[in-house]
């Protein structure tokens, strides 16, 4: 495909991208809860293609599709665990979205430390979060530069690929917080689901349809169509993945502290089915284009590279191609921008709030506004690397990001959880995932994926067990009945 014509395409994308981010303006966001959350008053549309742009990132038509190309149907398992593990979205959003309301939480982080009564808690679950973020942000990033690369090939470096995303996502983030961010991820969204489903019939009526094309890889390699698949996974790879994705929609504070923002319970509730109406098909999409792939190129050098030859392909006409990678560079942007501002209301509200002992929420804003950057070129940093198979490091992340699982279930369901407790399970839990990886991944045969929640649970209720809970636990996140704590908020508002 032509350099020249990639190249208008981002151009276009960048124009269009900038004017919305610029009208979304309203007014200065002068207030934490402003710039980081959009005063609170995001509309059920907005917050879901946003949350879908965020949650379905590079990750998908990138990582999931080379999953698909090397591991087979195994990678649509895989990611339905995920798509199972959002039900946790049901029974936790409305308890975030009423914590945040009745009390004005700008972070999850925050909110753990209230409940907990432990600015220590607050920190650790800051710390945590940055450590295991920044290298899914540096996975967004890679994501942009195997495409590019891989679509001119070579013509766009990977490295030209980062420094674009990295621009776009800190300018994105600068303009108007989030509200620049979720007008932008909503026109993302429609473009990425609109066009790569197009891409997806055209490329499998091109190979003869899903019979002959499924007939081709049941010939060709058939334990691709069959579980475990041809050697990516095992039982035990496949649990080690699939644990810490489940609990993603919880886990992971970009996607978390979403739940703060809709307007009301009903903009909540038509965000997750929105939401998983659009994970459902693009779940299906990149699974589909995984195996096409895989047809049409059975011997690429790399797995990350089946979506990039595959749009620049002769299978595709060179419009949509160049429309399906904008799509796909828009949605890491969204991701990577998402990061961005969370990351850095954490910094600000958690450590150096708590740390510094500086509460005025202009100041924390100007520092969350200070970081943003800062965190840019860690992530740009850890991109540069080119790790493989970036599906295995997204889950790596969210390995890290699990160890807060527990203290979360905890806020709202166990009254005898302590502070104590909530900073060993995270703490201590991040540091041995850390250990894990940083030694071989592997204890007693079983990996960081399947070990970190057990251990995390382990030192939180046992520690808890043996410790006072604080006389400062804020009230009301525990209720004799689930409904009372959304009902209070919804009272107090």
């Amino acid at each position: 495909m032509s350099q020249s014509f990639i190249w208008y395409g981002i151009g276009a994308y960048v124009v269009i991208s900038v004017i919305v981010a610029l009208l979304s303006r309203a007014g200065k966001s002068t207030t934490m809860s402003d710039y980081f959350l959009g005063g609170r008053s995001m509309g059920g549309v907005v917050s879901a293609l946003s949350y879908s742009a965020t949650t379905y990132s590079a990750f998908m038509m990138v990582g999931l599709a080379g999953l698909t190309y090397k591991g087979g149907v195994g990678a649509l398992g895989f990611e339905i665990v995920y798509f199972a593990g959002v039900s946790l979205v049901a029974i936790f959003g409305p308890r975030f979205w009423a914590a945040g309301k009745k009390y004005g939480f700008v972070t999850p982080s925050e909110m753990l430390g209230a409940r907990y009564g432990s600015r220590w808690v607050a920190i650790a679950a800051a710390v945590v979060s940055c450590v295991f973020l920044i290298p899914y942000s540096a996975v967004q990033l890679s994501g942009i530069g195997y495409l590019v690369s891989g679509m001119t090939e070579g013509g766009i470096s990977f490295g030209t690929g980062l420094l674009i995303a990295t621009v776009l996502a800190i300018f994105f983030s600068y303009v108007a917080g989030i509200r620049s961010v979720m007008w932008t991820d909503s026109l993302q969204a429609l473009v990425m689901i609109v066009a790569s489903a197009l891409v997806a019939i055209l490329v499998v009526s091109e190979l003869g349809g899903f019979n002959a094309m499924f007939a081709t890889v049941a010939e060709r390699k058939p334990e691709m169509l069959t579980v475990p698949g041809p050697g990516l996974f095992s039982l035990q790879t496949f649990i080690g993945l699939t644990i810490p994705w489940f609990f993603f929609s919880i886990s992971n504070p970009q996607v978390s502290q979403r739940l703060f923002m809709p307007e009301s319970l009903g903009a909540l509730r038509r965000m997750l089915l929105i939401f998983l109406c659009f994970g459902l098909i693009y779940t299906l999409v990149s699974v589909i284009w995984g195996f096409s792939a895989f047809v049409a190129f059975p011997d690429l050098a790399s797995p990350d590279l089946a979506t990039s030859v595959l749009l620049a392909s002769d299978f595709v006409p060179p419009v949509l191609g160049v429309i399906v990678m904008v799509g796909i560079l828009a949605a890491a942007v969204s991701t990577i921008d998402s990061i961005l501002l969370t990351l850095s209301s954490m910094v600000a509200r958690d450590v150096y709030g708590n740390v510094g002992g500086d509460q005025s929420d202009h100041r924390q804003l100007w520092v969350g506004k200070l970081v943003i950057p800062v965190i840019s070129l860690l992530a740009l940093g850890f991109a540069a690397l080119e790790l493989s198979l970036i599906s295995i490091l997204s889950v790596a992340a969210s390995a890290g990001l699990v160890v807060t699982v527990p203290a979360i279930v905890g806020a709202f369901f166990w009254k005898r959880g302590t502070a104590a407790g909530a900073l060993s399970s995270i703490a201590g839990g991040g540091l041995f995932v850390i250990v894990m990886y940083l030694t071989g991944n592997k204890l007693f045969g079983y990996n960081a994926g399947i070990l970190g929640l057990p251990v995390s649970t382990l030192l939180f209720v046992g520690v808890s067990l043996v410790t006072r809970v604080s006389n400062e636990v804020t009230e009301g996140f525990v209720a004799k009945r689930a409904s009372e704590p959304v009902r209070a908020a919804v009272n107090a508002g």
